[in-house]
């Protein structure tokens, strides 16, 4: 392989690695999106409610399952 065939495939690479990220990201701010909407139902206080709380933070617990999962088939496919 000459030099530019080398530096060509460690573009795709990276680029390749670039898509997976923002793959990542696209995926965070949708599940963010979908955990405020679901879980925030009253006014926006100093705090949020007991049950708000809960919810976010059950919501929070799957996006980091979900998150865990999405990195791992990203980057281990089988």
């Amino acid at each position: 392989m000459d030099s530019s065939s080398v530096d060509n495939a460690r573009l795709q690479s990276l680029l390749e690695e670039e898509k997976k990220k923002a793959m990542a990201n696209e995926m965070v701010a949708k599940l963010t999106y979908v955990c405020w909407d679901k879980c925030i139902t009253g006014s926006i206080g100093k705090s949020f409610s007991s049950s708000e709380g809960a919810c976010l933070s059950n919501c929070a617990k799957r996006f980091v399952e979900v998150k865990m999962l999405t990195v791992q088939r990203l980057f281990n496919p089988q």
